[in-house]
């Protein structure tokens, strides 16, 4: 089943992660090794995780990076799907016969 417009994945590690645990920017971007503006760039909705970043967040949190890569495949997908409505709408898929998967004799 298809979500409706899911929550960017800085939202999620605001509010599942961040906010029950008290931490500031500065702090998970300390524990995470990265620059304080990299992680407020993703908490703010500016920047998608990336997989080096799914990787530093599973393992502060105690997750997997495929969480942190699913959440955001959900909202990329959802996001180009509404974008690419009238043009999906004009792709014709492709009809494959029995023969054409026989290989040629």
């Amino acid at each position: 089943m298809e979500m409706h417009n899911p929550p960017h994945p800085g939202e999620v590690l605001k509010g599942l992660y961040m906010e029950p645990l008290k931490l500031t920017v500065k702090a998970l971007a300390e524990r995470l090794g990265v620059e304080r503006k990299a992680v407020s760039r993703l908490v703010n909705g500016h920047v998608g995780i990336s997989a080096e970043m799914a990787v530093r967040l599973g393992k502060a949190f105690n997750t997997t990076p495929e969480v942190w890569l699913n959440e955001q495949r959900g909202y990329d997908l959802w996001h180009a799907k509404q974008r690419m409505k009238k043009e999906a709408a004009k792709i014709k898929p492709f009809v494959y016969r029995e023969s054409d998967l026989r290989p040629n004799a």
